[in-house]
């Protein structure tokens, strides 16, 4: 695994590969994928129900957010309002809450 190691607001992560670009000059960008159907999510309809049918329950709260709510845990799934905006740091947050149901993979 290469990258750069990255601290930014007391929180150190690994960058993968930062700017490293693909050979037709493009970059590899990520995709949230649905592994029993191995659907990739396109929308954010596509997430809130595949979420639903996991027991994730929508929060209207910030209008600025989609959040998501499992009863039975403590956790919190928080996403830009604007599916443009949605980063694979928001993909692996849904893939550590959601263990053998979803996976990001390069585009």
């Amino acid at each position: 695994m290469s990258g750069v190691w990255v601290f930014k607001n007391g929180v150190v992560r690994l960058v993968e590969n930062p700017g490293a670009d693909s050979l037709d000059g493009s970059r590899h960008r990520k995709m949230l994928v649905h592994v029993p159907s191995n659907e990739v999510i396109t929308s954010y309809s596509v997430l809130e129900r595949k979420l639903m049918m996991l027991g994730w329950e929508r929060y209207y709260d910030d209008p600025d957010l989609l959040q998501f709510h499992k009863r039975s845990t403590v956790h919190l799934i928080s996403l830009p309002k604007d599916f443009n905006r949605f980063r694979s740091m928001h993909m692996y947050d849904i893939v550590v809450k959601n263990r053998n149901v979803f996976e990001v993979r390069d585009m």
